[in-house]
């Protein structure tokens, strides 16, 4: 986002999504936070969904590939 809109409001934006997550934790009293882990992304990242995403917007710029594995 800083490089689209200027690192001015990438801050904003940040500021505003730490201030939402404050006022979540602030409005319920039974709500807790919990670290989601270091590992998160990778965990719930679908490796094919990302591949097949990927060739399709290749596809979309006009070019045709081939994926193969890679050899361990």
């Amino acid at each position: 986002m800083a490089r689209k809109r200027g690192p001015a409001r990438a801050k904003v934006a940040v500021a505003r999504s730490i201030l939402t997550i404050i006022w979540h934790l602030l409005n319920d009293p039974t709500g807790r936070f919990t670290e989601l882990g270091y590992d998160h992304h990778a965990r719930t990242t679908d490796r094919d969904k990302k591949a097949r995403s990927l060739i399709r917007q290749l596809n979309a710029l006009g070019l045709d590939i081939i994926v193969t594995p890679r050899a361990a």
